[in-house]
């Protein structure tokens, strides 16, 4: 008799061994001879040196499987203990299987060429109106790769803008203050890791969620770096924002420049980090609009309500200008 121990180390143990530990019980039972006992990400078997061995080798394929989908059931377990090949859920859309299994995909046309161009290109811009899945296809893309171990960390950052309140007033050390302005990010993650997982790679910081203003000075080797939010961006920032970029590494840039909340005298990085790297080798640009809107479907009523509000505005400011400038040159011609 011999005693294993066998480490699940890229899985979430609650997914791998299922709810009150469903899974790992049927487990037992397909291994009738061999005691098991499971803590943690760590699973003991003891037996004989044939029997120990095969089930450690049935443990790693469902823990690949897992890791892959983020999900076990009892068929694909009997599948994969019995040698037989499991039904593959893989589709040729999806981006990765997130939280229990969910299959993030592109979900239009867009998405799609987002995941395209990314492929493609070592930095994307990806513009277009809130709701359009920007922001959780990008993040979506680097936990692929990361899952892929193309890369060995993800960088999510945002610039900490004010929409009308005040950092200072907000409660807490600088940390509860910056939290709030990056929890869109949190979100995106929530859905595609499960929380321990999640949680073991924040804190060994396998994935870094930070304000713009944290990125200053470092070079980011062997990484995907996402900055959301990028219209507020100031021209400094954004600057110094793509010249992080290090080996190995790429970048998406998401950004709605219809939403713009830097003070009216100061230019938007985003705006003009597009005119200058306009047609240079390596970058791509994914424009969305208002049919790519995945959100609830007022969402698109409310973004096409004010966008014929502003066009309004437009045309009245420049018949105002027109009439102040025909006011001008008949008192010109009364003088």
């Amino acid at each position: 008799m011999i005693e294993r121990t066998i480490i699940i180390d890229s899985v979430d143990p609650v997914s791998f061994y299922g709810v009150n530990n469903s899974n790992m019980q049927l487990i037992k039972n397909l291994f009738p001879k061999l005691r098991l006992a499971a803590r943690g990400s760590v699973i003991k078997v003891i037996g004989d040196d044939f029997e120990t061995s095969e089930f450690e080798r049935k443990i790693k394929e469902l823990e690949a499987y897992c890791e892959k989908y983020n999900k076990l059931t009892d068929d694909v377990i009997l599948d994969i203990i019995k040698g037989q090949q499991p039904a593959e859920l893989k589709r040729d859309d999806v981006i990765i299987y997130g939280v229990n299994g969910k299959p993030i995909s592109g979900r239009t046309p867009n998405q799609q060429k987002l995941v395209e161009t990314f492929t493609k290109n070592d930095l994307t811009f990806a513009l277009g109106p809130a709701g359009t899945g920007k922001t959780y296809v990008a993040i979506a893309l680097a936990v692929r790769a990361l899952k892929n171990r193309e890369i060995k960390k993800i960088i999510l950052s945002r610039p900490a803008v004010e929409a009308g309140e005040k950092l200072g007033f907000l409660p807490g050390d600088m940390k509860d203050k910056i939290d709030p302005y990056l929890q869109p990010l949190y979100d995106a993650l929530e859905d595609m890791i499960p929380a321990v997982k999640l949680k073991e790679y924040m804190e060994s910081k396998v994935i870094q969620i930070a304000p713009l203003a944290f990125m200053r000075g470092r070079t980011l080797n062997d990484a995907i770096i996402v900055l959301d939010e990028a219209q507020n961006t100031t021209t400094h920032q954004i600057k110094m924002f793509l010249t992080r970029l290090g080996m190995n590494a790429k970048m998406i840039v998401t950004g709605d420049t219809s939403q713009i909340d830097l003070p009216r005298s100061v230019t938007s990085g985003l705006v003009q980090a597009l005119k200058i790297l306009k047609g240079v080798e390596g970058i791509g640009v994914v424009e969305f609009g208002k049919k790519d809107i995945v959100r609830h479907h007022l969402v698109q009523r409310i973004v096409e309500a004010y966008e014929k509000y502003d066009e309004s505005r437009a045309v009245a400011a420049a018949q105002k200008t027109e009439l102040q400038a025909a006011e001008e040159i008949q008192n010109v011609v009364n003088q």
